[in-house]
């Protein structure tokens, strides 16, 4: 399918150059990097804007690394290179769990975290791990820079905090301390496929618990009911249930074409119950290996 629109195309090769053509649009122009959801947009017609500002070239944006206690994941960065990341499987094992349920191989080639975090679809595969590892999303406009915690990132679907003429830098998530985690994500076969229920679970010292949804409501969300029956008591089957009883006081899932809310609704309690057994285990190091679903 060709895309219809008619639009300028730039590829600034610093970030002032890039700022400049952002602000000279109005809100009309929008950042490239992965492609991977823009472009499926313009061909849909979805989107449409009068410049592409291709960022690929601008090397503010690159970078993976870990400084002053957070581990730094710049624009530009691809879910390969988080998945390839020693660091990050090591040190961050949700956020390598997640990335490597996005999509197919070719897409998270080519795919960014910070374009995934831009589209903001209901189901996108990192909110869970972003959310419950608190990290802040980094922007800069004409008007100087932003830091944007995750938890308020999320306006819609496929809506963002980011105002126009602003662009991501990257994403900044603080060091945790020693924890276990888990992701389970539903989809209607192997391979690629979109989330018909995702939840992102972090286990810590102290009976604490960190749990997050996404694709079952409308907009990714952290479970703040479940996480406060949790924290504080040693994890049990009674527990769980209680847990579980909660769930549809957290999410609000509807039926499309690839699942139905019912469905989902029953689903997230099982997929609760059984992330919540994994990351605990993975937290006294035992339990499934990181990578293998628990599904």
């Amino acid at each position: 399918m060709p895309i219809a629109c008619e639009f300028e195309y730039y590829k600034p090769k610093t970030l002032p150059e890039a700022l400049a053509l952002l602000a000279k649009h109005k809100g009309k122009a929008q950042a490239l990097a992965g492609g991977t959801d823009l472009l499926v947009w313009m061909k849909e017609g979805l989107r449409s804007p009068e410049a592409v500002v291709d960022v690929k070239a601008l090397k503010e944006l690159k970078g993976l690394d870990l400084k002053g206690g957070a581990l730094h994941v710049g624009a530009r960065t691809t879910f390969a290179e988080l998945i390839e990341s020693k660091l990050v499987k090591e040190k961050f094992p949700l956020l390598w769990e997640c990335s490597r349920t996005v999509a197919s191989v070719g897409v998270r080639n080519r795919a960014t975290l910070a374009g995934n975090i831009c589209s903001a679809v209901p189901s996108l595969d990192s909110a869970p791990a972003l959310l419950t590892y608190e990290a802040v999303v980094l922007v800069q406009g004409s008007k100087g820079k932003r830091d944007i915690p995750i938890s308020q990132w999320f306006t819609g679907p496929k809506k963002t905090a980011l105002k126009d003429g602003e662009l991501v830098l990257g994403v900044k998530i603080p060091l945790p301390k020693k924890h276990g985690a888990c992701y389970a994500k539903l989809g209607r076969y192997r391979g690629e496929d979109l989330a018909q229920v995702g939840v992102g679970i972090m286990a810590l010292a102290n009976d604490e618990y960190r749990v997050a949804f996404c694709a079952v409501g409308p907009t990714p969300m952290r479970a703040k009911r479940i996480e406060n029956a949790l924290n504080g008591n040693k994890l049990s089957d009674e527990l769980i249930c209680r847990a579980q009883e909660l769930v549809p006081q957290e999410i609000k899932p509807i039926s499309d074409i690839r699942s139905s809310k019912e469905y989902r609704l029953h689903m997230a309690g099982v997929m609760l119950e059984r992330g919540l057994k994994a990351a605990a285990a993975r937290l006294a190091g035992e339990g499934p290996a990181y990578g293998e679903s628990v599904l």
